[in-house]
């Protein structure tokens, strides 16, 4: 069922006239910390971003921690994003599958402005007002449905009780970025910790990855919109 996703992998190319020097492009920050911006930015710059569906589906696959299904996914495209990149432990991963590949953190001010974020956009979306419940993820239609429970439960550990928790899903978010730049501590070229919003973020992406900056900044997709 694997052999799907294989065929030749590309190796180091030419983007925008230059010659790259890596591998992928994973963004690995967490959801709601301008994902949908940096798909937009990687496209502008050329890059093929890999379909977000295929991908979302293996979650299950994360949680038994098995990525050989996702590594093969990897062949159809240079940059990718979102779940399950977005959760713990897929970084290592794909930096061990993928050697000399770029990794973006985004990430937001703080995490009490994360959470605000995804309650606001899954209260809207999920709740249609109001913070979804339990049964509201389980019959949610994207994915499949029952996907979005089964991300809260297997990626933050809650149940119906401690769905929506701050303090649980703040922890896990300072958490996860901790150990991203951990676990990048010695290799700072290899990771970029990018606040989207921030003036010259752009710049930094076509810096980080050695792409001819073309100017302007960082494409900016309303939170209402961004997953």
């Amino acid at each position: 069922m694997h052999d799907v996703w294989r065929h030749q992998r590309p190796g180091p190319g030419t983007v925008l006239g230059v010659k790259r020097s890596w591998t992928k492009v994973f963004g690995i920050g967490r959801n709601k910390t301008g994902t949908t911006s940096l798909d937009r930015a990687l496209r502008l710059l050329a890059l093929t971003v890999g379909d977000q569906n295929p991908a979302e589906l293996l979650i299950h696959d994360w949680a038994r921690r098995d990525f050989s299904t996702l590594v093969g996914y990897c062949d159809s495209g240079e940059a990718f994003q979102d779940v399950p990149f977005s959760l713990d432990y897929t970084f290592v991963a794909m930096d061990q599958a993928f050697p000399g590949s770029k990794f973006v953190l985004t990430v937001r001010p703080d995490a009490a402005t994360w959470y605000e974020s995804m309650l606001a956009f899954q209260t809207s979306v999920v709740g249609a007002g109001r913070i979804p419940t339990g049964a509201d993820l389980r019959s949610y239609p994207y994915c499949y449905e029952g996907w979005l429970w089964d991300v809260h439960h297997l990626a933050y550990g809650v149940d119906d009780d401690s769905l929506y928790d701050p303090a649980l899903y703040m922890a896990d978010y300072e958490l996860h970025n901790s150990t991203v730049v951990d676990y990048f501590a010695k290799r700072p070229d290899d990771l970029l910790v990018l606040d989207v919003a921030t003036p010259g973020a752009f710049e930094r992406l076509c810096g980080f990855l050695d792409i001819e900056f073309p100017g302007g900044e960082m494409p900016h997709i309303k939170p209402e919109t961004e997953r």
